[in-house]
């Protein structure tokens, strides 16, 4: 019987190799950096866990399943990335931790007017910049209530604020959040929300969701927040808005396109922060753990026959609620 080949392209230390082999241990191994993958290393491989260029996979006819350590899905979801009947999976629930936090940081920051006064200190000036706000008693919108969006939830339930759900369904209300609408009701909640932070996935359905209109719909002096995808805003209409003074600020971490070019008004726009899609990654100490864990869980499934975690939804973009996936006899 041929051995299933298994393709790793996490930055695992010997220790994660023993895990992911423990775990499979009638498969065969190898490991590579994303930079090192070729076609050739991709299309010998049965699975892969981590992520490659998306380009790197046409023609792995032999791929069965490809565990990304993304928390969302990106392009690999696009029609003709990958082989037909190929499953996917994500990291979900290794990020919510770290950028939930990374949220409260960026509120904080444009809140309590840290930018002015680090341009201050940089020009050493002693002057007090008056008047800042609080989370508590904000109300405080999250677009996208995944493990990121409910992280960030709770955090900002915890300081005081009054936070409003919206996902793609709205169905029950979780712990930290005190209402939940679906999509559809966007437009009707943005100008009553201080705080809007997008913690959405790129589908379809969240490409372009923030133009001109809509943020200029928000509350005159609300902030904004995307740890999402950078292609759910229109980032010029964004810098725009800012320069005209009707937000009281933006903090992004995702944008687009990535890198940003120099010429992009969002680099001059007043009252915000820009960082580099910094917020997951590998950045936090425990998130590799996190995404080890998780592709160690969906191996020993993979092998047992029994549903995977995070199985996603091709079609939809996104994972689906429960892994609905067995592998055949």
């Amino acid at each position: 019987m041929t051995k299933t080949n298994i393709l790793v392209v996490l930055p695992v230390t010997d220790v994660h190799k023993k895990q992911l082999e423990a775990a499979a241990p009638a498969a065969e191994f190898s490991y590579m950096a994303p930079a090192a993958v070729t076609r050739e290393a991709a299309a010998a491989a049965h699975i892969i866990i981590g992520n490659m260029p998306p380009e790197h996979l046409s023609g792995s006819e032999n791929l069965k399943w490809l565990q990304l350590n993304y928390a969302g899905v990106g392009k690999f979801a696009d029609p003709g990335v990958l082989p037909t009947g190929t499953l996917l999976t994500n990291s979900s629930g290794a990020y919510g931790e770290a950028i939930g936090e990374y949220l409260v940081a960026m509120l904080l920051y444009l809140m309590k007017k840290f930018y002015l006064y680090r341009d201050n200190q940089k020009n050493k000036i002693w002057k007090d910049m008056g008047r800042v706000k609080t989370i508590i008693g904000s109300r405080v919108l999250v677009v996208g209530l995944g493990d990121i969006g409910l992280s960030f939830a709770r955090r900002i339930k915890a300081m005081g604020g009054q936070v409003t759900g919206i996902r793609r369904h709205a169905g029950d209300r979780p712990d930290g959040v005190d209402q939940v609408y679906s999509l559809e009701q966007l437009d009707e909640l943005l100008p009553q929300a201080d705080v809007v932070a997008m913690c959405l996935p790129d589908t379809p359905l969240t490409r372009g969701l923030m133009d001109r209109q809509r943020l200029l719909a928000m509350k005159q002096g609300a902030y904004f927040l995307n740890v999402g995808r950078g292609n759910a805003v229109d980032n010029v209409a964004l810098a725009e808005v800012l320069a005209a003074g009707h937000l009281g600020g933006a903090a992004v971490d995702v944008i687009e396109p990535e890198p940003l070019p120099q010429d992009h008004p969002l680099w001059d726009a007043p009252n915000s922060l820009l960082t580099p899609h910094v917020a997951g990654g590998f950045h936090a100490g425990d998130i590799l753990e996190k995404v080890v864990a998780i592709s160690c869980d969906n191996l020993r499934r993979y092998f047992a026959g029994e549903p995977l975690l995070n199985l996603v939804d091709r079609e939809a973009g996104y994972r689906q609620r429960q892994g609905q996936w067995r592998q055949e006899e």
